[in-house]
């Protein structure tokens, strides 16, 4: 019996430590795309000019071009990558769904829906946009719960309620964009598009603070969500706390949602690959949020790479990225009706 204890504990040891390298090996990645954006674009620039201008040097050339285009950039392409994918995988983990996130269930949705009335029907400037859409997903996240609320939050019933008010607000887009004039039409499709062009400093630094409040907070809470997978009577009687444990998960990640998306507009599918991804890469057994939110940072960055140098024209980084997750959900779609499932 001490035998097979010590083979069990034996294979823990190495899956755990797999899982460790795996997600260093996802942060270098994540590095070494951030190096690369940083030093790639019209003019190259050389790895010790880039860490001249982070440290506050002046670089003829690259001061402009690294410290006030590039860096804010990439700086935003990270941040957005991180809290999609953090927020993403909070959601399946929650209601043990792959199709239970963000972009799917509506949050995103009541996000764009609210930045699209800003700007065509109210003309409000950047920064009014980016509240308006901040306070439309934490409320358009409000009613869904509370659609969703019998006696506990169901994970179907709460998807299925999110795709339906998600379609509405999607009309509501819809409708506004046929309506508006040429110029209004131009700004809000770049913003529904999801994009990190023209990034500056002023529009990272609530996301910023954003991750740094809230990612936290997400992490704080894994254990329990992990609790929660086994259901939520089973989780009750570890002594988690089910309730509690599901809004302050909400609460953070649609945090989290909503200034990612007012920052760089709705990117497509990366809250919902994220998670996937990094299941495949790291395995089970242990807390996808780490690397989750590696796997978004590194779609978003590799995205935009792709998005400006790869191809023949430039394209914002939610182009590359609804290519990128439209093909998924569709398998994900055929393999769960093959399988009997149910969303």
């Amino acid at each position: 019996m001490s035998g097979t204890l010590e083979l069990v504990r034996a294979g823990r040891i190495r899956r755990a430590r797999s899982r460790s390298v795996l997600t260093v090996i996802l942060a270098a990645l994540v590095l070494a795309l951030v190096a690369t954006s940083l030093m790639v674009g019209q003019t190259f620039y050389g790895p010790g000019e880039v860490a001249r201008v982070i440290l506050g040097q002046d670089v003829p050339g690259a001061s402009f071009t690294v410290g006030e285009l590039r860096l804010p950039r990439t700086t935003l392409a990270l941040l957005a990558g991180l809290a999609f994918g953090l927020a993403g995988v909070t959601f399946q983990t929650m209601l043990h769904n792959p199709l239970a996130s963000p972009d799917i269930i509506g949050i995103s949705s009541g996000a764009s829906a609210a930045a699209v009335v800003a700007i065509v029907v109210l003309q409000l400037s950047q920064t009014w946009v980016s509240v308006v859409a901040i306070v439309a997903a934490l409320l358009t996240a409000l009613v869904i719960y509370l659609l969703a609320y019998r006696d506990g939050v169901a994970g179907t019933r709460l998807i299925l309620i999110g795709i339906g008010i998600s379609a509405m607000l999607d009309s509501v887009v819809a409708y506004i964009i046929v309506r508006a004039a040429t110029w209004d039409l131009q700004a809000a499709m770049r913003w529904l598009t999801g994009s990190v062009n023209g990034a500056v400093w002023s529009t990272v630094a609530p996301l910023c603070l954003a991750v740094a409040v809230l990612a936290p907070v997400l992490l704080t809470q894994a254990r329990p969500l992990r609790l929660m997978q086994h259901g939520d009577d089973a989780a009750a009687a570890l002594g988690v706390p089910v309730e509690r444990t599901r809004v302050i998960a909400i609460l953070a990640a649609v945090g989290l949602i909503a200034f990612a998306t007012a920052a760089a507009g709705p990117i497509a599918f990366v809250a919902f690959l994220a998670g996937p991804i990094a299941a495949r890469i790291v395995g089970p057994g242990t807390s996808l949020m780490v690397p989750a939110a590696l796997v978004g940072a590194a779609l978003v960055l590799g995205a935009d790479l792709v998005g400006q140098h790869a191809v023949g024209n430039r394209y914002p980084v939610g182009v590359i990225t609804g290519v990128l997750g439209a093909p998924y959900l569709v398998y994900l779609l055929i393999r769960t009706n093959r399988a009997g499932g149910s969303l």
